[in-house]
């Protein structure tokens, strides 16, 4: 299985790589591979930490599963690969940007070009069997995703986490709220943004506020 992960995180990671649960969880990772279709394909697996190191980073935006059907899943959260549909959360994010920003909806569903200017597109869990959501779930890959979530909290500041969603916001616990901004909402899922917790959160201009303040560029959503 090949796996790129940018050489700013092996540094950062380099111990949390090489502890026994790390270690047990490539192996389930391997086998499922080779026994299952899974997704993402084995180079995408540490894409998000690869399209954003560590030392760039900006904005966090965490999801909780890879998508689980055929073509969709590219390593970053709530992203698809060019020409892909786009599934329901991401039209949910796209409208919001559209409201909030002006901008309009765009055709591709690939998020790269968020990851290419410091958001860290960062799922819980990095790896799913095909057709079973959540299936990859509890083999460690939390436990590897809070440790990221750690790191960050502690080595960087002025941080914007989006935590969107009951699961998300559990994160925050992890992040030192002196030192990072932290914004919360619902999930941009249907069953959430249609019940009014989403749509207005705006937390694509308030994101570009407080890096304006910051004295840094802004991101282009």
């Amino acid at each position: 299985m090949a796996v790129t992960i940018h050489d700013s995180w092996k540094t950062q990671l380099q111990t949390e790589f090489e502890r026994p649960y790390f270690q047990d969880l490539i192996k389930f990772v391997r086998q499922e591979y080779s026994q299952h279709t899974c997704y993402p394909k084995g180079s995408d697996i540490f894409a998000a930490f690869d399209h954003c190191p560590f030392d760039e980073t900006k904005v966090v935006i965490i999801g909780q599963d890879p998508y689980h059907g055929p073509g969709q899943a590219n390593g970053l959260c709530f992203s698809v690969k060019d020409g892909i549909p786009h599934p329901p959360s991401l039209i949910n994010i796209f409208k919001e940007i559209e409201t909030d920003l002006g901008q309009p909806y765009p055709k591709s569903g690939n998020l790269d070009r968020w990851a290419g200017q410091g958001v860290l597109l960062l799922n819980a869990t990095l790896t799913v069997r095909a057709h079973r959501a959540g299936s990859h779930q509890g083999k460690g890959w939390e436990i590897f995703t809070d440790a990221v979530i750690r790191k960050l909290s502690e080595e960087r500041e002025h941080l914007i986490f989006l935590l969107w969603g009951g699961f998300a916001k559990k994160k925050a616990a992890l992040i030192d709220s002196n030192k990072h901004h932290i914004l919360t909402s619902g999930h941009p899922s249907p069953l959430s943004a249609n019940r009014g917790y989403w749509f207005g959160n705006r937390h694509f201009s308030k994101s570009n506020t407080i890096l304006t303040r910051l004295d840094n560029k802004n991101i282009v959503w």
